[in-house]
């Protein structure tokens, strides 16, 4: 953690939602006029997408069929925490970009599904934003969640998050229900190991459930709208947080823990504005301090 250089981080796996709750935050970003570093975690995959094709088909070739992009031989962990060291340390790092389709991969005249080089971050950044499957790993050779300022975790009920990565990669993809099916069940040790032990070292947890029948995820015709779910939002350190107005301002809202709030679907963005502003102005007042003690 470091005063002088904040990070945050958003961590939770494929179809979690993590990409909506990136969208709220480059909003805050933009309102209270702060420079950060954003970091996509496909960056630091260990290999591309034509490469990850032919190690899977090894894999299944030599018996292996939890091959999957979740777990550390496929992931490159060590740089991940590297990068988050040395900008808590000094503000600096390097990281590089991947290139999911042919719009991204234009501009850098690269085939879709590969990796830009390696390039330093831009100088005189207010914080490092991550979002990504793996902002607050634990294994025996690294400790990424040590990192973060502010950690959060992005975590669906698990019928919900299998609706909206079938959901995604059948519309959007163009993969049939088979091979996501196939997929979800090859990442599932990894996603047990790996995703799952990430959410006990969360600052603060988002967990959307679905107030429809999901009971099985693989015949649903539509993702559950946020009108028809409820957030569940949980504070690892409850200490400080103004839970009457959130109350107030947050309607229909309720208390089920007294370090958990939850909230109706629709209002899971107001709840992260209302949430995560004040937590934004103290690190930036914090970080001011401590550059003007130097």
């Amino acid at each position: 953690m470091s005063q002088r250089h904040p990070i945050i981080a958003i961590t939770g796996s494929s179809g979690a939602g993590t990409t909506s709750v990136t969208r709220t935050f480059e909003n805050i970003f933009r309102r209270e006029k702060i420079s950060a570093a954003i970091i996509e975690g496909d960056s630091f995959h260990r290999y591309d997408r034509n490469e990850m094709k032919a190690r899977q088909a090894q894999a299944e070739a030599a018996g292996n069929r939890n091959f999957s992009h979740f777990g550390p031989e496929n992931n490159l962990f060590a740089e991940l925490e590297q990068l988050f060291r040395s900008y808590g340390e000094c503000g600096s790092g390097r990281s590089r970009k991947y290139l999911h389709n042919a719009e991204e991969a234009a501009p850098y005249q690269q085939p879709s599904g590969t990796f830009t080089e390696w390039e330093d971050l831009e100088a005189g950044t207010d914080l490092l934003f991550y979002e990504g499957l793996h902002g607050a790993v634990c294994t025996p050779e690294v400790d990424i969640a040590r990192h973060p300022d502010l950690l959060i975790g992005v975590v669906p009920v698990i019928n919900l998050e299998w609706i909206q990565k079938l959901w995604r990669d059948k519309r959007q993809r163009g993969y049939s229900t088979e091979a996501v099916t196939d997929t979800i069940l090859r990442r599932m040790p990894d996603y047990v190991n790996y995703i799952c032990p990430q959410f006990t070292h969360t600052h603060v947890n988002f967990q959307r459930v679905p107030m429809v029948d999901t009971s099985n995820p693989f015949i649903a015709r539509d993702i559950p709208s946020a009108d028809e779910s409820l957030v569940v939002i949980r504070f690892a350190n409850p200490k400080g947080i103004d839970f009457q107005y959130l109350l107030t301002m947050l309607h229909d809202s309720f208390m089920s823990r007294p370090n958990t709030i939850v909230v109706p679907g629709g209002k899971m963005e107001l709840a992260m504005q209302l949430i995560f502003t004040p937590f934004i102005w103290r690190m930036m007042e914090r970080r001011q301090r401590a550059l003007a003690a130097i």
